[in-house]
């Protein structure tokens, strides 16, 4: 029988081949070597409705001394429509640059700081385009603002800090709420690496971001009172292939398509059709805190439903690639800003949807088998980020380190987004735009995890096999460099692993649960671990589980076909029925698959800060696809998790309703600074005296609440079998 095995070397060569293409029936083309580098894109300063300057945010986000959070990219986005005050002015000398300089009033002493309007500053600028307030408080376009003073001062300091900083906008979308967006055409070219810059006032661009502003003049709701077609430009807003100019929604004067619920949908559509055809490698287009504003209202401007997402995507499928469905806000009185009875449609108070976040998630991403599932069993490239969303402090100022409101970016949220530089030395924004349309990215929150390496590989009896160890080794050493793998037959986040029907699919993660601490201010118990005998400070969290999250791909669902829209149920808060759930908005399919702990992952020899957890999907007949999840919180937590582990509503620890409130918080402290000042610590050693107090107890709620309660998301590897359904959207 031995001689069963001594196949010539022409025959042995051929079993080799076989084996090699079964692995990787498409030709691998390598990756450029890339990193993963963190970042946000949507936030707020006065050039909208933040409390803070550019120059401050621009500090504060991305500095690596006085804020250690510091991120490596940076989007500044604020809101569409209009704003009156003067973004560029700075606050304090620490901000001052020779382009920017302070600038004083008459009495040459006195600061005149970002609040000032436009037309208080010295000398007074101009709104231009149809005229918006009263005379000296007058509102700018928010295309005028990006075009003439957000962008100039943007690549400024870019080049100044040596930071890949750029504009984006929260556009006021038409017939729906938010989007966090840009078009990046022109932005920060690369010649200013080197421009010498200015040692004295003023600063000319070397770029541009007049492909933006033209967008923000066109598509953005918050614009629709410009009827000027953006003052001096003569904009026309012409989608090509599309017969807009008939459409009774169609202002000849302004040259742009106008209108609210299923009127302004459209146009929303046409916006990102607009990208898709003049800026297709150069945008991105992310609904924001999309379940906040409750269901999608036909006759106003309200949330999202799911064919919307669909139709987003069906447009612009490179540029509508995901969601926010993570938001900001984080330390609101109600978490995320989403809450029961938030909105009135119609005349009817109507919840959020989902009525609140889970574990600071909405309902459309944490509920599994949801509409991100739905999504993803389409196989479409939907992913998964999370925001800053940064204002303010609520009742604190900017530099102290508590929050009832917001926290800044990088601070709390992080997304990690691999970029790919190729030979260039620098992040340019067209690498991090296609690292986000890339769907290579996880988020995490109070930096649970900080790298994650997740692989997964075709495994075929014979030559072709791979062992559990082998994938793990390339896990790790990914992990370990904080990049991804380049190996034929493997794929990782936001790709498609091709396999024969039989396939056996090696999975391997490896995460990394840093050691020290976090940026909480906050060193006693966690007040919700202590409920289950748990004492872990709220600035040293660990890494409780991972759940391996699995759905079977089913195809596109067609518009107007059975199954392509619904709407989320009204009553989710208090009837968490999935059975209520419409066919269009759910996957029966998804389920938690595998779930990964301290006793079935294993330390990184020498390295005990990285997880390594690995397994094996047998025999393969169905095209699916692979995501994760994590958290802080084990299984039943009370008011926190549920017995299989998934979060639960965030009403229990918002303070917008204390008779929800359940968490007590109990710790004492010698270190508790009182409300009146500012506190820039880290050693806040008992309950904070902002948390909410009912009957002489305080209440686990605000920053606090969000500190203890931590999660990441990847997003998905898609598994497309061969005979099975096609992965259409995903590469």
């Amino acid at each position: 029988m031995k001689n069963v095995f001594k196949k010539n070397p022409v025959a042995l060569a051929a079993v080799t081949v076989l084996a090699t293409l079964a692995l990787a029936p498409a030709a691998h083309a390598a990756k450029p070597a890339g990193t993963y580098v963190t970042g946000d894109f949507h936030n707020h300063t006065t050039c909208s409705d933040g409390a803070i300057s550019m120059q401050k945010l621009v500090k504060k986000s991305t500095d690596k001394t006085d804020t250690p959070w510091g991120l490596d990219w940076f989007v500044q986005a604020g809101h569409g429509g209009t704003g009156n005050r003067n973004c560029t002015l700075a606050e304090d000398d620490s901000l001052a640059t020779p382009a920017y300089p302070l600038v004083y009033a008459a009495d040459g002493s006195t600061v005149i700081g970002p609040n000032t309007t436009w037309q208080n500053s010295q000398p007074p600028v101009e709104p231009q385009g149809t005229p918006s307030g009263t005379r000296p408080n007058q509102n700018m376009w928010r295309w005028q603002a990006i075009q003439q003073y957000q962008y100039p001062i943007t690549e400024y300091l870019n080049a100044l800090k040596n930071v890949p900083i750029f504009v984006g906008m929260e556009s006021v979308v038409s017939g729906h709420e938010h989007t966090s967006m840009s078009v990046i055409t022109g932005q920060v070219p690369a010649a200013i690496d080197t421009r010498a810059l200015p040692t004295t006032k003023g600063y000319t661009p070397l770029g541009n971001a007049n492909a933006l502003s033209q967008w923000a003049y066109c598509f953005d709701r918050g614009n629709d009172g410009d009827l000027t077609r953006g003052g001096p430009n003569g904009w026309t807003c012409n989608v090509p292939g599309s017969a807009n100019e008939a459409s009774p929604n169609w202002n000849a004067g302004a040259a742009k398509l106008m209108g609210s619920g299923e009127a302004g949908h459209i146009k929303t559509v046409e916006g990102i059709k607009w990208m898709a055809a003049y800026h297709p490698d150069g945008s991105y287009y992310v609904p924001a805190h999309l379940e906040r504003a409750g269901p999608f209202n036909p006759n106003g401007n309200n949330g999202f439903n799911v064919e919307h997402l669909r139709n987003f995507n069906n447009a612009g499928p490179r540029i509508a690639v995901g969601f926010e469905s993570q938001p900001g806000h984080g330390a609101s009185d109600n978490r995320g800003e989403y809450s029961p009875n938030r909105n009135s449609i119609g005349g009817v108070r109507v919840d959020s949807v989902g009525g609140t976040t889970y574990g600071g998630t909405g309902v459309y991403a944490a509920q599994i088998g949801g509409v991100w599932d739905a999504l993803l069993g389409e196989g479409r490239n939907w992913w998964f980020f999370g925001s800053s969303d940064w204002h303010n402090r609520g009742q604190f100022g900017p530099d102290d380190r508590r929050s009832t409101q917001d926290f800044y970016p990088g601070e709390y949220q992080r997304d990690f987004i691999m970029v790919r530089k190729g030979n260039d030395t620098k992040l340019r924004p067209q690498t991090i735009v296609d690292g986000i349309r890339s769907g290579n990215s996880f988020v995490a929150t109070g930096q649970l995890i900080d790298r994650l390496a997740f692989v997964a590989c075709a495994s075929y009896a014979g030559p072709a096999s791979r062992t559990n160890a082998a994938v793990e080794a390339m896990a790790v050493k990914a992990a370990l460099a904080n990049t991804d793998t380049d190996v034929a037959g493997c794929a990782t986040m936001g790709e498609k692993l091709q396999v024969r029907a039989g396939a056996e699919i090696v999975v391997s993660i490896v995460v990394r649960d840093p050691a020290g601490t976090n940026y909480a201010p906050y060193t006693f118990a966690n007040p919700s671990l202590a409920q289950v005998g748990i004492q872990q400070p709220l600035n040293r969290p660990v890494l409780d589980h991972v759940d391996v999250v699995r759905g079977l791909v089913s195809g596109y669902r067609q518009p107007g076909s059975a199954g392509y829209a619904g709407q989320w149920p009204n009553d989710w808060l208090i009837n968490p029925n999935m059975a209520n759930v419409p066919d269009a908005a759910k996957n029966t399919t998804a389920a938690v698959l595998r779930t990964f702990n301290e006793s079935s992952w294993k330390p990184v020899a020498g390295n005990a800060e990285y997880k390594v957890m690995s397994f094996r999907i047998p025999a393969v007949t169905a095209s699916q696809y692979l995501r994760l999840r994590g958290s802080n919180l084990p299984a039943s937590v009370p008011y926190e998790t549920d017995a299989n582990g998934n979060p639960l509503a965030d009403v229990y620890t918002n303070a917008g309703d204390t008779t929800r409130l359940t968490i007590p918080c109990q710790v004492a402290g010698v270190n508790v600074p009182g409300n009146g000042g500012t506190y820039t610590g880290t050693a806040i050693d008992g309950c904070p005296n902002h948390l909410p107090t009912v009957a002489g107890q305080k209440y686990v709620a605000y920053d606090v609440a969000a500190w203890a309660d931590l999660w990441f998301y990847s997003n998905p590897i898609f598994v497309e079998v061969a005979g099975s359904t096609v992965v259409a959207g995903v590469k």
